[in-house]
């Protein structure tokens, strides 16, 4: 009876090994994963017939019609987008910005979105159109 009982516990498979390399493999992707945070609001790009995709961004700035600047879903002042946009870069150094201006936004507001960028240490800065055809 013994030896029956023991032949039935060596049939059976172990899988914690293989629980312990898929939950190592998920912490892998969850901390290599870089996350885009978005502007929050939708704005209406000019067109380009020169527009060219772009790969992704992490840091998305909206300027809408009114002038309101967006940030990760955030309404910001303009005072404050070197901060913001310094804020966004820690947490993804390599990370790049594109900005959505609305077609009848100020060029005067776009320009110092940009300069705020650039102060915060950001080396590519996009502005977004529509491609005409």
């Amino acid at each position: 009876m013994r030896r029956r009982i023991s032949q039935e516990e060596d049939n059976e498979i172990n899988i914690t090994p293989m629980l312990d390399v898929v939950f190592i493999m998920l912490i892998f992707f969850i901390v290599t994963a870089s996350f885009v945070k978005e502007a929050g609001v939708d704005v209406k790009r000019p067109g380009a017939v020169t527009a060219e995709t772009k790969g992704m961004a992490s840091i998305f700035i909206a300027i809408t019609e009114e002038g309101d600047i967006w940030i990760d879903r955030r309404m910001v002042d303009v005072r404050t987008v070197q901060a913001n946009i310094e804020r966004l870069l820690a947490e993804n150094p390599k990370g790049s910005v594109i900005i959505q201006a609305d077609r009848e936004s100020k060029n005067g507001l776009l320009v110092q979105v940009m300069d705020a960028a650039k102060l915060a240490g950001v080396q590519d800065i996009s502005i977004a159109a529509e491609r005409i055809e």
